[in-house]
């Protein structure tokens, strides 16, 4: 496995243990589109949240600033996709976790706002 690939996955591993020890259970991983990949699809109570896992060298700060606005329309799309194959309507949001090389996490709610 490529060694930035093995870095993802642990920080998604990561991401995903910290939200559920936080009351979020997971629906699933790494939903992908043709718009694009979702990282972690959970469940908040009766909430969809739309988890993009980052992890950068350089600190938190660039890994939130990694989430561009291009980013966030793939984001968008492939979340509108994963909904209408649910063919229900449900509240969502968008939240990121971010990582650094110093084993510093951070949850942020509401990334995008829509």
């Amino acid at each position: 496995m490529h060694p930035h690939k093995q870095i993802g996955n642990n920080a998604e591993s990561r991401a995903l243990l910290y939200l559920q020890q936080h009351g979020l259970r997971l629906f699933t991983a790494n939903f992908f589109s043709r718009f694009g990949e979702i990282d972690l699809i959970m469940q908040d109570k009766n909430e969809f949240v739309f988890v993009e896992v980052k992890h950068r060298k350089s600190g938190i700060d660039s890994a939130l600033e990694s989430i561009t606005p291009n980013k966030q329309r793939k984001l968008v799309k492939t979340a509108e996709y994963f909904l209408l194959k649910l063919g229900r309507d449900v509240n969502c949001r968008f939240d990121a976790v971010v990582l650094d090389d110093n084993d510093h996490l951070e949850w942020f709610k509401n990334v995008i706002i829509l």
